[in-house]
């Protein structure tokens, strides 16, 4: 088939704005509406749930969307796909369809299933990661809505495009393609403006979120819905693909995306076109995440306010280590930070205080809870002067620990449940490639004579995103410009990020170079502990990892810092 698919994002994770189903629907055309829902916490926060009522596991916030997105949809002939169905996708299909007699609309619904794998012992969820076959047979069969389990997030995306295109396995590059615009939509907003580095300048009260017009040679065009805010240019869009990836090969279920092929134009206002992107045969195996209970933990925030701050801080860590003692609670872990965010003759008591930073670990919750607690309040009246927390220490919270493992593809089942009841299985791809990583591309040429430098912030010449996979954290870090490319690509080097980063000094770092994008991307292995739902560090994501980057001084060639049109940043 030929002409363009639209396909519009109104969700990039669970508790994403509620209205924008409603906005998507009704702000403009679309063919296809996608919400991803689930994350790594996602899954663990949904595994949580259905311990409590069996019938539930799936994100109930879709569910209220659709009271009025239903209408909306079927008015427009808008069909729906989303992962809303986490643990229990037929059970989510199911009250859907409840809900659409209730309000009135005929729709055709239908789910995906099969990524539910036997939970290991110890853990509370076990799913693989499926590709958009099951979404295209749905489709194909006729239904208007269409929920899943856990998919990709750029499935997403690749289902309704080949249900479209009838696009098959071997249809690589179209579907490495789609899998790219996949990537851009799935975070919603980021794509739009949001979490952008270089967000100044741009009417972001409200970021509008993306759409993607789909070719049937995989190729697209990234926009947003005319009138809403942000802002769709190369920069938005590059900061997106960087997020969350690692090396030049993207793999998943479908097709291997090779992220070193993308080229980005910009074709109009708010208007990116993806083209080039080349695609190799998907790996032989799937992902499976899982999550399990990690333990107890407790946290205490400790107030130093004025004068000797590192010896207050030294008091409340000696007197609380007496007091554990005493009390003969010892935690498997107690880790302590102290944020310097205090300032000489600050002007008000809250800029002249600095925060000491208290968590525990261990599996017993008696262990985190009364003993933490009450050592911390006891302290109250006889410790450093000034004392007093952000807020009391409660009883102790679970932790949870995110594991991923990797199964021959075939030993997964992935099944369509059309709207009329069929269950159609999804064969795996016949042809599959092992993962490797890419062949490192040549540098490019130096500056021949870059001249003098001064001390400025990397921002001045580059941004940045970073994110999650798992424990580990990926930093992901563009030129703007190609001057700034040249000198980025030989000054950037892991040794130069080491430095500038120092928590990583001790940790795996691994470079990645994308020259089309005039990018680097680095995968910090383990500087999230076991993930995000164990809150290894207090940004356990890594969202402002790419940021605390940019923020860092380094000599600079004066020539870039004087001829680099990005907006400056100020510390």
């Amino acid at each position: 088939m030929t002409g363009v698919l639209r396909i519009g994002n109104a969700s990039g994770f669970y508790g994403d704005r509620f209205d924008a189903v409603r906005e998507m629907l009704t702000g403009g055309p679309l063919d296809i509406l996608t919400g991803d829902y689930l994350a790594e916490l996602t899954m663990l926060i949904l595994g949580r749930s259905r311990l409590k009522d069996p019938a539930r596991g799936y994100a109930t916030t879709f569910l209220r969307q659709l009271e009025e997105g239903l209408g909306l949809a079927h008015e427009r002939g808008v069909k729906i796909v989303a992962n809303a169905g986490g643990l229990n996708p037929a059970g989510l299909a199911h009250a859907v369809r409840e809900l659409a007699q209730k309000v009135g609309v005929p729709v055709r619904v239908a789910h995906v299933e099969g990524d539910s794998l036997p939970v290991p012992e110890g853990f509370l969820t076990a799913n693989a990661y499926l590709g958009g076959a099951g979404i295209a047979a749905c489709l194909t069969a006729g239904a208007d809505v269409v929920v899943t389990g856990r998919v990709t997030d750029a499935a997403l995306v690749t289902g309704p495009a080949a249900a479209r295109f009838g696009w098959g396995p071997g249809d690589l590059d179209a579907l490495a393609g789609a899998v790219v615009a996949g990537h851009v939509l799935e975070c919603g907003t980021q794509a739009t403006g949001g979490n952008y580095s270089f967000f100044r300048g741009h009417d972001l009260r409200r970021p509008g979120f993306p759409v993607a017009e789909i070719h049937a040679d995989g190729s697209s065009v990234i926009t947003k819905h005319d009138g809403t805010g942000g802002v769709v240019d190369i920069g938005t869009v590059t900061a997106q693909l960087l997020y969350e990836t690692g090396g030049a090969r993207y793999a998943g279920p479908d097709v291997t995306a090779r992220l070193d092929t993308v080229r980005l134009t910009q074709v109009g206002p708010d208007r990116v076109r993806i083209s080039g992107v080349g695609g190799e045969a998907p790996p032989p195996t799937l992902k499976v995440g899982l999550n399990r209970l990690g333990g107890w933990r407790n946290e205490v925030v400790f107030v130093l306010t004025g004068l000797d701050i590192e010896a207050k801080a030294g008091l409340v860590r000696e007197q609380f280590a007496d007091a554990l003692a005493r009390s003969g609670a010892e935690p498997d872990e107690v880790r302590w930070e102290l944020s310097r965010t205090d300032r000489a003759d600050a002007a008000t008591e809250e800029s002249a205080s600095a925060l000491l930073r208290l968590v525990v670990r261990d599996r017993d919750r008696e262990t985190v809870g009364r003993a933490v607690s009450g050592a911390a309040i006891e302290l109250a009246l006889g410790s450093y002067p000034g004392f007093h927390v952000t807020a009391p220490p409660g009883k102790g919270a679970p932790y949870g620990v995110f594991e991923a493992r990797y199964v021959p593809a075939g030993e997964v089942p992935h099944i369509a449940v059309l709207p009329d009841g069929r269950r159609q299985s999804l064969a795996p791809p016949a042809v599959t490639c092992p993962l490797r990583d890419a062949e490192e591309p040549p540098l490019p040429e130096p500056l021949p004579d870059p001249g003098p430098t001064r001390s400025a912030p990397l921002g001045r010449i580059a941004g940045a995103r970073s994110g999650d996979k798992g424990g580990d954290a990926n930093v992901g870090v563009w030129a703007v410009g190609n001057d700034a490319w040249r000198w980025l690509a030989h000054e950037l080097t892991v040794e130069r990020f080491r430095e500038l980063l120092p928590e990583t000094a001790g940790l795996t770092v691994v470079r990645h170079l994308l020259p089309n994008l005039r990018a680097l991307n680095f995968v910090v292995h383990g500087l999230l502990g076991e993930g995000v739902a164990a809150q290894h560090r207090f940004d356990p994501q890594a969202k402002a990892v790419g940021e605390w980057l940019r923020s860092r001084h380094l000599p600079i060639p004066v020539s870039l810092l004087e001829t680099v049109h990005a907006p400056e940043a100020h510390a």
